[in-house]
Formats: structure tokens, C-alpha cells, sequence
């Protein structure tokens, strides 16, 4: 296994458990994760610090949800489309969060330059807002507005959605937001 490979296995190991127990996870438990010796990961990794900011750059990565989306059937209707695709978003934005709670609970925070986050961020942005305008191509006839255009307008629906709702308990549920989307908010004559 070359090192990278190496250090992939071993962040995707440790995502989870950073979930789990947050800065506190013991060496031991990374090992036995990730299934190899103790002295492997500081081989890999100078020290934990490390592990822990390279493992916020992966959970930032949208690559998962990218590869979910891509496997969409574009033959299926738009609203199953968007229903499949708001919930890997989702999925993306859960995980992602529930790391970042973690790890400012237990005083771990990422070192980044703030410019060097903006831009991580807008390049995720654009590359799900351009992974989105795919789902939309086919209607593109259909639609009032281009389809990356639609894509950017979903998305901003959908995550502020979720964030604002997810601590009221009124959050809509995925069908109703793409409903909403698609259909607008007033009831049919």
C-alpha cells in the first residue's frame, strides 16, 4: 500500500470515530480502526493534530456526495432526482456537522487560513452546484431559469432549510422541500 493510499485508509478509519469521541480518541482505538500497529499511524502522521486537520479537509470534501449524485438515473422523474439528491446532501451536511460538533466540543479546532477556507468552500459550492445543473439538463426546456441557475436555487433552499429547521423540530421533510421547489408554495386551483 503506497502512503497515500495508506493515509486515506486510516483518515476514512478515523472519520467515524472522531464522531464518535471527539479529540479524545486514543491511539489505540485509530490502530485498532484502522487495522494496523499504533507506530504505523505516527509514521503516516507526525502526530495526532495532524490526523485530526487532515481528517476535517477530507470531511469538507464533497466527493462522496459528488459520486452519489453522478449515479443518479436521469431517466427517472426530476422530483425523484431531486429527492435522491437533497437526501445525500443531506447525509453530507449531517456528517459534516456532527465532526465540526465534535471536535469545537472538545477544544480541536481545524488550522486553516480563513482565505483557504472560503475557497475549499466555494469550489465544494460550485462543483455540487454544477454536479446539481446535471440533474436538471433534461427538464431544461421545461425550467424558468438555466439549469445550473435552478441548481444553485435548490441548494441554497435546501441547506438553509435544513440548518435553520434541524434545532426547531419544523424541518420540512425532503419531499416537501422538492414539492415546494418545483410547485410552489400556494395549492393548486
Amino acid at each position: 500500500m503506497s502512503a497515500d493510499e495508506r493515509r486515506r485508509m486510516i483518515v476514512q478509519s478515523v472519520l467515524p470515530l472522531l464522531v464518535e469521541h471527539g479529540a479524545g480518541v486514543t491511539s489505540s482505538q485509530i490502530a485498532r480502526a484502522a487495522g494496523i500497529g499504533e507506530g504505523t499511524v505516527f509514521r503516516v502522521f507526525k502526530d495526532k493534530d495532524e490526523l485530526f486537520a487532515t481528517c476535517f479537509a477530507e470531511a469538507l470534501k464533497p466527493d462522496q456526495v459528488l459520486d452519489a449524485i453522478a449515479v443518479i438515473d436521469l431517466d427517472q422523474p426530476l422530483d425523484d432526482r431531486l429527492i435522491e439528491a437533497a437526501d445525500a446532501l443531506s447525509a453530507h451536511l449531517q456528517r459534516m456537522g456532527a465532526l465540526m460538533a465534535v471536535m469545537h466540543g472538545s477544544g480541536k479546532r481545524p488550522e486553516h487560513r480563513h482565505g483557504d477556507r472560503r475557497d475549499r468552500r466555494k469550489e465544494s459550492m460550485s462543483a455540487m452546484r454544477d454536479a446539481m445543473a446535471e440533474l436538471f439538463e433534461p427538464e431544461k426546456d421545461r425550467l424558468r431559469l438555466p439549469p445550473t441557475q435552478s441548481a444553485a436555487l435548490f441548494l441554497s433552499l435546501l441547506f438553509s432549510g435544513r440548518i435553520r429547521f434541524s434545532e426547531t423540530g419544523d424541518e420540512p421533510t425532503t419531499m416537501e422541500l422538492v414539492d415546494v421547489f418545483l410547485n410552489g408554495a400556494l395549492a393548486a386551483a
